[in-house]
């Protein structure tokens, strides 16, 4: 559940930040990700304050208790990021005396007002880990539920017998050709049962996951290569002319190309290939030479001897790339601690909806949302299979009455989505003749769910929508509504297990419950840092191990957060971030663009949309001729919806871009 965007509350007011100097002493830069973790990611056990409601308390039980919730981490080896210091070698005691800054956060608030909220039976803390890598969890989930099916895409089943073969024999092709542990292997596909075959083949085989919107631009996809360092890519062959414009400029060695049709099944597949290949004409002509087609690769690594990596829980396991303040897509790096402890918060979470509704012997997952989103990847992929559900792969979520038309093979258990697509399945008449009465869970994330369209879902389901709230730096789920509760809030929810929110002013200090700061978040979800940003990593880590989201909003006195507004540019599209920064650079190259600046505007469909202010350089340039620009170097969802000319552009008196006058 990818970022959620502002929703609508009362201002408030901001509290003055405390007298103190040492509150607002400056972070001490972070190092490399790829060469040591930043110390002050996890290893700030010994100055929690007394009674923050962010903070850990400094009874000598609860911080044995947090120790224990974290595994050992092991050196990993060269080429990988290395594991952020265990928080088992802090003290479990507490320190005589707080340092200064830390009491001043401290001061006169209650020490976690979201447990007492917290639904019946679901503990504080997520404690041990029962593994230390997640290909160990999802080999574990392929023994114990062998025969039932774990994904479906178009009709075709594979189960989780099939599932463990296929990804151990395209892990031995991936170590066949001379790969080190901890390389990068990117994924770029959309929902086709390929994905998760690949996907747990690199993680079992100790590399790492780099995850690629199919979508992307050229330049897109070259930034993305070069920055993970990626060495191999599956590919969906849909996209392949897209990687022949720029391997040249990549260290990408190795390519496996899939096709829609490659694990259909002979008769099926054939007529699957020939319909997008030839009559919708959904492959462009591509040259890639020396490309392995991705039957080919599974067929070669079944004769090969598989040997599974030894894979510590500080190794890393993703590159979720995202973007930040300088609008340069980053690489947060997610170890396999971090996304294993996601998948425990949501699975203890996920209880509470069970004690509602008790869990079928086959539970069914609905996967619209795309796999290489941080969202989809662990609430369905991974957690569907730690819960031994059988997730419904939908390629193409857009195509409403198709979509609906594979939701009426199965009943439906667990849907996962976000605003848009509840509210296209509402406005679809054959989705509102489907029965609903297997329906346990309605997750939302991604944007904010409008209350309008959440009560349209409870009145035609009978099931409210759970909404949270996290990002691809909290291997995404921060915080969550009960999914037990019949309400729909209007809020992010509770901090899950293990995790702590801190509400902050400008100077790191906690605000009182009921004002405005921003959102800060600790846990063992929270990445480890940015792949080799030291320096953006250091913007948004705190000295005692915080990750500041740029969400502004206030918790109240139920423990209850809700976002008010985005301290960042961002905008939101349909889930997806959209960097103004980004845009402004790509359509400042235009020859005929002398000034632009890009802001966010509201929109029915999309949450928001790009509006681009543009001052001509060339007085002949038109807006088809910006927008045809922007179709070439931009994704679909980043490209600007609109585009307004002007004389001139508001700015500071330093010369800097004033947006917020824009949006004004």
């Amino acid at each position: 559940m990818a970022k959620t965007p502002r929703t609508a509350a009362p201002a408030k007011a901001k509290a003055k930040p405390a007298p103190d100097p040492g509150a607002a002493a400056k972070m001490p830069k972070a190092p490399s990700v790829k060469n040591t973790k930043p110390s002050s990611v996890k290893n700030a056990v010994a100055a929690k304050p007394k009674a923050a409601p962010s903070k850990a308390s400094t009874k000598p039980a609860a911080a044995k208790t947090v120790a224990a919730a974290k595994p050992v981490v092991s050196k990993p080896a060269a080429g990988a990021a290395p594991a952020k210091a265990s928080s088992a070698s802090a003290p479990t005691t507490a320190p005589s005396k707080l340092p200064k800054a830390l009491t001043v956060l401290a001061a006169g608030l209650p020490d976690k007002p979201w447990l007492k909220s917290y639904p019946k039976g679901v503990p504080a803390e997520i404690g041990p880990l029962p593994y230390s890598s997640i290909g160990d969890l999802l080999t574990a989930a392929c023994k114990q539920f062998a025969g039932r099916p774990a994904f479906t895409c178009m009709g075709k089943d594979i189960s989780y017998a099939e599932l463990e073969r296929q990804s151990a024999a395209f892990g031995a092709y991936l170590q066949s050709k001379g790969l080190p542990k901890g390389a990068r292997v990117a994924l770029m596909m959309p929902n086709v049962l390929q994905y998760p075959v690949a996907m747990m083949a690199v993680l079992r085989a100790g590399y790492v996951v780099v995850n690629i919107n199919p979508l992307y631009t050229p330049r897109e996809l070259e930034h993305q290569l070069k920055d993970s360092g990626a060495q191999a890519i599956v590919i969906l062959e849909n996209f392949a002319n897209t990687l022949q414009a720029v391997i040249a400029k990549t260290p990408v060695k190795h390519v496996v190309v899939a096709a829609m049709g490659d694990m259909l099944g002979g008769l099926k597949g054939t007529i699957v290939n020939l319909v997008v290949r030839r009559v919708k004409k959904m492959v462009p002509a591509w040259s890639l030479p020396g490309h392995v087609k991705f039957n080919a690769a599974l067929k070669a690594g079944a004769g090969m001897r598989f040997t599974p990596a030894s894979v510590a829980a500080g190794d890393v396991a993703f590159l979720q790339y995202t973007g930040g303040t300088t609008g340069v897509s980053k690489g947060a790096t997610l170890l396999h601690s971090n996304v294993l402890s996601n998948v425990a918060q949501n699975a203890l979470w996920l209880e509470d909806a069970y004690a509602i509704k008790p869990k079928p012997a086959h539970l069914n997952f609905v996967c619209a949302l795309p796999l290489y989103h941080i969202f989809a990847l662990t609430v369905n992929a991974l957690m569907g299979m730690q819960q031994g559900a059988q997730n419904v792969l939908i390629p193409n979520p857009r195509d409403i009455p198709g979509f609906v038309k594979e939701l009426k093979k199965y009943p439906i258990h667990i849907f996962p989505g976000l605003n848009t697509l509840f509210n296209a399945l509402l406005n679809n008449e054959d989705f509102r003749k489907l029965d609903f009465k297997p329906l346990i869970l309605t997750l939302g994330g991604g944007m904010a769910v409008q209350k309008g369209v959440a009560e349209r879902w409870k009145a035609l389901t009978g099931c409210s929508i759970s909404e949270g709230y996290g990002l691809s730096e909290t291997s995404p789920v921060a915080t969550a509504n009960a999914f037990g509760s019949d309400k729909f809030t209007g809020t992010i929810g509770l901090p899950l297990p293990s995790t702590e929110i801190a509400i902050r002013d400008d100077d790191d200090n906690n605000v009182p419950l009921g004002e405005v700061g921003e959102i800060c978040i600790k846990g063992p979800q929270v990445m480890s840092g940015y792949w080799n940003r030291p320096d953006e990593t250091a913007k948004v880590m705190t000295k005692d191990g915080f990750f500041k989201s740029g969400d502004m909003g206030f918790m109240d006195e139920r423990g209850f957060t809700k976002i008010v507004d985005r301290k960042k540019d961002m905008i939101l599209v349909s889930g997806f971030n959209v960097y103004p920064n980004e845009l402004e650079e790509v359509v400042a190259q235009h020859p005929g663009v002398l000034e632009v600046a890009a802001i966010g505007v509201p929109d029915e469909h999309s949450g928001e949309v790009p509006k681009l202010f543009v001052v001509k350089k060339d007085p002949a340039l038109t807006t088809e001729a910006l927008i045809a620009y922007c179709r070439e170097n931009l994704t679909g969802y980043k490209r600007p919806k609109y585009i307004e000319f002007r004389t001139e552009l508001p700015k500071t008196p330093v010369g800097k871009i004033l947006r917020r006058a824009l949006r004004e």
